[in-house]
């Protein structure tokens, strides 16, 4: 996922969070007993064209968005637009994630739901399939009622993939967001240091343990103190070099068109090994098993000098503060076998599922499901990713679009989540629409993508994102907080530690006590399903 989505604005709530009860009375509108204007069974409804309805019906639209966030992007003027032309008047619940989870689990348990939920923060996979009757299965809906959608299934067909369920139903909403790169975190570096220093852009994992040495030894700050720490983490992103490129973090990869459980493979062994030895020599960060997000932060942004050499990211400008100008994103570095891999989707992190689910409770689901559809044209999804054309993008008499400049004191992320719903909803804008979206290259989504050239064509196919059955749901936590716990444990242990060769094979066999063949069981079986998706 992109490094903006978890970023969260100052502004402040405009409407205060709706207690529990509240909901359930609102929500109830949209139910059984709704005295909306039309009814499903009215003429009033239109099968094509706009308005959707001749008469105004209302939605109860539920959403979660980040923290404080509160809801300002209701007022983005395609949204009111939207509202206007087809006459479906939308009744937002705006939800912050910071107490969702005690309001979601009363909310499936009252069994009482809004007409619309929106955004995968809301509802995810599991809520969904051991709730499955409170969703409607929409299949149907999309072969009748919503056309833009259908386009864009046979187009993008992954769409289709990611968003059926283990019956080999849909019962939520897929999206494609714009202007994706194909990579996640990329490798940074501070070119200062290396031209103060004399040494060239690491190529090979070789090239970089040598110049995280010289980072550690040779004062490449300056200020008379051994205090540069040459490498900050421990990820994923550190054996990308051996092939393990985990964008899911469950600890699977696809090799040969195989689903593998990578933790016992020679590549995951050796990678340990390259770990251990940059910490035996003091180039990872002592601290690295210890600290959390705050500390790791307050080293990469140390007020007196820059102490950090290398680390991956989003981009270069969103960690650095001051020192920013320092450090450059460069390509990946090569692996033991001479190749470079990165860690990303080469169809673009673009798609996800959980956008719109509607709701067994809504006596409207056709006048929904046209409202959805609504939503999956080139310039709807645009607008409801930065903001409205003439408020946030400007539409050229070339017909390309361009992101306008935020207002002073507000960074562009902060912005584009005021006026939109941003990550969240359902959206798409096809590859070839993309060619029209003019972005700033030096900074936000246009400096990613920029930066992205620099790796693209190294990311390897990731595990997908998968759907699990609800029996299998009962019995992945189980496995795999013990078993990816354990993982984690002897990750740590082999690389502070060592002794990796000889204590290699009684992890493995500890891994199998523990149930391991039953979790690559169940995630092999839903990659199956997956794949068989046409």
């Amino acid at each position: 996922m992109s490094q903006h989505s978890k970023k969260k604005t100052a502004k402040k709530w405009t409407v205060g969070l709706l207690a529990a009860a509240m909901v359930f009375g609102i929500a109830g509108c949209g139910g059984k007993d709704g005295n909306n204007a039309a009814t499903s069974e009215t003429s009033s409804y239109n099968k094509e064209g706009l308005p959707i309805v001749n008469e105004p019906v209302t939605l109860k639209v539920l959403t979660v968005r980040w923290g404080s966030m509160g809801d300002t992007f209701t007022q983005n003027q395609w949204l009111k637009d939207l509202e206007k032309n087809t006459n479906v008047k939308i009744e937002w619940q705006v939800m912050s994630s910071n107490d969702w989870a005690e309001q979601k689990s009363i909310m499936l348990a009252s069994g009482t739901l809004p007409d619309v939920i929106l955004g995968n923060q809301t509802f995810g996979d599991s809520d969904i399939v051991n709730n499955l009757s409170f969703f409607r299965p929409l299949d149907d809906y999309i072969e009748k009622n919503m056309p833009n959608l259908k386009a864009a299934m046979e187009e993008t067909p992954e769409l289709k993939k990611i968003s059926t369920f283990p019956d080999g139903k849909i019962y939520s909403l897929p999206t494609r967001l714009p202007s994706r790169p194909k990579s996640s975190r990329q490798p940074v570096i501070n070119k200062t240091w290396l031209d103060k220093l004399g040494l060239k852009v690491p190529e090979t994992i070789d090239e970089l343990y040598n110049v995280l040495k010289a980072f550690k030894e040779q004062d490449p700050n300056g200020n008379g103190k051994q205090d540069e720490i040459p490498f900050i983490e421990i990820g994923n992103d550190l054996i990308s070099p051996f092939g393990i490129a985990d964008l899911n973090n469950n600890n699977m990869i696809i090799k040969d068109g195989k689903a593998i459980y990578f933790p016992v493979s020679e590549e995951f062994k050796e990678g340990l090994k390259w770990e251990n030895k940059l910490y035996a020599e003091g180039l990872l960060d002592k601290e690295v098993f210890t600290q959390d997000d705050m500390m790791r932060s307050a080293k990469f942004q140390n007020p007196d000098a820059p102490i950090v050499g290398f680390t991956y990211q989003w981009t270069p400008d969103a960690v650095f503060g001051k020192w920013s100008d320092q450090y450059v994103t460069i390509p990946p570095i090569a692996g033991p076998d001479g190749k470079r891999y990165t860690i990303g989707n080469p169809i673009g992190m673009s798609l996800h599922r959980n956008e719109l689910l509607i709701t067994t409770s809504s006596k409207y689901p056709e006048v929904a499901a046209r409202w959805a559809d609504q939503f999956y044209t080139n310039e709807a999804s645009i607008q409801n990713f930065w903001g409205a054309i003439g408020t946030v993008i400007k539409k050229n008499d070339d017909s390309t679009y361009t992101l306008m400049d935020p207002p002073a004191g507000t960074s562009a992320d902060a912005w584009y989540w005021d006026q939109s719903l941003r990550d969240f909803g359902p959206k798409y804008v096809s590859p070839s629409f993309e060619q029209k979206i003019v972005l700033n290259p030096e900074s936000g989504d246009g400096l990613k993508l920029q930066l992205d050239k620099l790796g693209s064509e190294f990311v390897t196919e990731p595990f997908p994102n998968v759907m699990y059955t609800s029996e299998e749901f009962e019995e992945l936590p189980t496995l795999t907080t013990d078993i990816d716990g354990y993982v984690n444990t002897m990750r740590a242990q082999f690389i502070s530690k060592g002794g990796i060769d000889e204590g290699w094979d009684d992890f493995v066999k500890q891994l199998n006590k523990m149930g391991l063949e039953k979790l690559v069981k169940i995630r092999t079986d839903a990659y199956s399903r997956y794949m068989s998706v046409k």
